[in-house]
């Protein structure tokens, strides 16, 4: 009895977590949620074998850097040398555990944002969506994070729109956002935020950070990462233009931060930024940042090479903490703190410098809707079909009489409206299609064949209660309007493969040389067909 005891109790022990202080947002800054300290990043991004602008068009193998809890521990202790409190993750595997590291972390005071994509699930800025399988992987690692009092929140995107003529993708991104809250909200987390990291492009800054701020707060990010890399070397506050940036956010309503910072021509680097970030001239605005990035790697920008179980330091890390540990920050008490930049961003017009509109937004990704509408239809597309094979069938069905048959699959920002069924999987929007074109053709028999990659089924005798509202407000052609949020679940589609169901790289489903929803909008637009039967 006594050996149960000790064993259960050792068990218990394992699996405590540990508590720190969680972070809340008010108004425009952090603060310690019991003390009411105002809270200052001092951050380091902590991911090996990533980049942290990646839109290829192909899977990218990564390392959860909080699985890991031999490293992790490893590299706490050089983390701590230069005051960290908060680091940055680009990617990690929901199904890994990560209790080890993130109780390491929290008994050293180290809180953690973690982006909520992966290399292959996420919004691509080329071919943009946002549905069923990627809200799927956004919820699960909201779900596996959450319980941690030393996470701090998540991106919901990082640099998705980084010049002018990709800023449509933005959309997609901000409807990721208005899940992601939603989702929190549902579960009742406690309050974790949800924001954006950005590119530092001239042409599009402040037009990106209106939009992710602007409209209905349901809607809008909860704060917003900067990667900034204009000081470089012996600069200054304005030379690097640090102050026009700092005068651009003086009324922004939310927290804002470096989410990457460092600038590595020269190197080493002497990060005398350091003094400007958490000096008077910034602290009002800025609450903190986060340096890019703490593992040596090819693109010379690390502060420490790791070879097994062996640390190396470099001048940078050196330099970094030299330049922390004067770093000061006077912040402010919450219980004082009366915020007066409480009004959103105005959303900017869609004209040729920005081409995302905010009302409405992509809808949202709801996978009882998608299952409503696969057990509806009585032709679907053949299992045999191949992810590779999608784009040609999606081509011929979107190029008969217009557009008129992918109506429903819409997502194009400037054509619209969205269809309903975006959202969902690539095998089940291309279903839809082909089911459209099959009605149209008053179910004639070789109307659902397509040489074979669709097949007549049997559907359903009579539509679910909680399907009859969804289908109701979808409408026949998948043009309408469904009020209800997201909802994941397993959808059909994501049994299929990542490949073109979503993401990175994967909702490349391609009609010729564009994506789907850059050909509807020709085919809409133009009339042009491409028939392929």
């Amino acid at each position: 009895m006594k050996f149960s005891l000790a064993a259960a109790a050792t068990a218990l022990f394992a699996t405590a977590l540990a508590d720190v202080d969680p972070i809340i947002i008010k108004g425009s800054k952090f603060f310690y949620k019991t003390n009411g300290t105002q809270f200052f990043m001092r951050g380091v991004a902590y991911q090996q074998e990533i980049n942290s602008n990646t839109s290829a068009s192909s899977d990218v193998q990564y390392t959860d850097p909080l699985s890991d809890a031999t490293s992790c521990k490893r590299d706490i202790p050089f983390l701590t040398k230069v005051k960290t409190n908060t680091i940055r993750v680009y990617a990690i595997n929901p199904d890994e555990n990560h209790d080890d590291c993130m109780n390491a972390l929290a008994n050293a005071g180290i809180y953690v944002i973690a982006d909520l994509s992966e290399p292959g699930l996420s919004i691509n800025r080329e071919d943009p969506e946002w549905n069923v399988p990627l809200f799927e992987r956004y919820t699960k690692v909201i779900d596996v994070m959450a319980k941690y009092t030393n996470t701090l929140g998540f991106f919901a995107g990082n640099e998705v729109s980084n010049q002018k003529n990709n800023t449509y993708a933005s959309a997609f991104v901000k409807a990721a956002v208005r899940d992601s809250k939603a989702y929190i909200k549902s579960k009742n987390y406690r309050a974790l935020g949800v924001g954006y990291a950005t590119n530092d492009d001239a042409d599009i800054r402040e037009n990106l950070a209106s939009y992710f701020d602007c409209g209905k707060t349901e809607e809008a990010i909860d704060f917003w990462g900067y990667n900034i890399y204009s000081w470089c070397g012996e600069s200054s506050f304005t030379k690097s233009g640090f102050d026009v940036r700092t005068k651009e956010f003086e009324s922004y309503n939310v927290p804002v931060f470096f989410a990457e910072y460092g600038c590595n021509t020269p190197r080493p680097r002497l990060f005398t930024e350091v003094g400007a970030l958490y000096g008077d001239d910034m602290t009002g605005v800025w609450s903190g940042g986060i340096v890019y990035m703490y593992f040596e790697e090819e693109n010379k920008f690390g502060l420490a090479t790791v070879d097994g179980d062996k640390v190396t330091t470099n001048e940078d890390f050196d330099n970094l903490s030299k330049e922390i540990a004067k770093a000061t920050p006077s912040g402010v008490k919450a219980d004082s703190y009366s915020p007066t930049n409480t009004a959103a961003a105005s959303c900017p017009t869609v004209n040729s410098d920005w081409g995302a509109p905010s009302d409405p937004l992509p809808p949202a990704a709801n996978a009882v809707l998608c299952s409503c509408m696969m057990s509806s239809i009585g032709c679907q597309v053949a299992d045999s079909v191949s992810d590779d094979d999608l784009g040609d069938l999606f081509g011929t069905v979107c190029g008969y009489e217009e557009g008129k048959y992918c109506a429903g699959v819409n997502k194009n920002t400037t054509v619209g409206p969205y269809g309903a069924y975006g959202m969902c999987s690539a095998k089940e929007q291309l279903s839809f299609a082909l089911n459209a074109y099959y009605e149209g053709q008053k179910k004639a028999a070789k109307a659902c064949d397509f040489k074979s990659s669709a097949t007549v089924k049997a559907a359903a005798s009579s539509t679910a209660s909680s399907c009859v509202s969804l289908m109701s407000q979808a409408g026949k052609e998948g043009t309408g309007t469904v009020t209800a949020g997201a909802v994941a679940g397993t959808s059909g589609s994501s049994s299929g493969s990542k490949g073109a169901a979503a993401g990175m790289s994967v909702t490349h489903v391609r009609v010729g040389s564009l994506g789907l929803g850059l050909y509807v909008l020709g085919a809409l637009a133009s009339g042009f067909a491409m028939i392929l039967l």
